[in-house]
């Protein structure tokens, strides 16, 4: 006996994938925690849209960030040591990532540099720090971050 009626099949198609010229397998220290020392070319987390309909992602075994374009052009804006795994561009246009290694860190979308937000509480690093929301009182929320923990 069934309660509720099958699924809607949705038909999908391919609209982009990260192209080749930034696929080159090879080791990476998060690979070989997460994935059984395999080789890997990427591992893409962290989607989110800019205001100009841009998405990012972050690439976590690579420490990588790509921005792709509304026509599915992929544009690598920025490597650096870490392994970053969740993304969110806050509405006043600053970019958050968390980090597995490096905590909450900002992009600067003008530079595209990476720079620490916050690394650690107290003397305690972060544990696998994951995604990212924005409550409304953000701004309360970093006047109150910057006033006590850094």
């Amino acid at each position: 006996m069934s309660f509720f009626a099958p699924p809607r099949r949705v038909e999908t198609t391919v609209f982009t994938r990260l192209p080749d010229r930034f696929r080159k397998s090879r080791p990476s220290a998060w690979a070989d925690a997460n994935r059984g020392c395999l080789e890997i070319d990427s591992f893409l987390e962290g989607p989110s849209f800019d205001r100009e309909g841009r998405l990012h992602v972050t690439d976590i075994p690579f420490g990588r960030v790509f921005r792709i374009d509304p026509a599915g052009e992929w544009e690598q804006i920025t490597e650096y040591d870490g392994w970053p795994n969740g993304l969110k561009i806050h509405r006043d246009g600053r970019i958050f990532i968390t980090d597995y290694k490096r905590g909450l860190l900002l992009l600067d979308p003008a530079s595209d540099r990476v720079s620490p937000f916050l690394e650690t509480v107290g003397s305690e690093s972060f544990k696998g720090l994951n995604d990212l929301f924005f409550a409304s009182n953000i701004r309360f929320i970093d006047e109150q971050v910057r006033k006590n923990w850094l």
